[in-house]
């Protein structure tokens, strides 16, 4: 921690959607380092903001090893190009046709 002083903010609940292997990534990474997802993801977006990369070495090597353990072969070239699956009544899975 650093000696500056605390900024006071005002947090507000929300239902964003994410694709499952990725959530359970940042979720254990984030049960890892003893933090809070909304913590874990404001500080990933700051860093964004600012033009810097959020983590270091041990950091992404933790991510990779995490990744691996679920199954996560996604990468940044992926977030551009997600469609996500429709469910059907029954409760099974097909795939979103592709709009042009």
């Amino acid at each position: 921690m650093t000696n500056e002083p605390h900024l006071l903010i005002e947090r507000v609940q929300t239902g964003v959607r994410m694709e499952k292997r990725l959530l359970k990534v940042l979720k254990a990474f984030a049960e890892y380092n003893d933090m809070s997802l909304g913590d874990l993801l404001e500080g990933i977006v700051l860093h964004a903001f600012d033009g810097k990369a959020p983590f270091g070495a041990e950091s992404l090597k933790r991510i990779r090893d995490l990744k691996k353990f679920y199954a996560l072969d996604l990468d940044s070239s992926a977030s551009h190009r997600l469609t996500e699956i429709k469910a059907m009544p029954s409760g099974k899975k097909v795939a979103a046709k592709k709009r042009e």
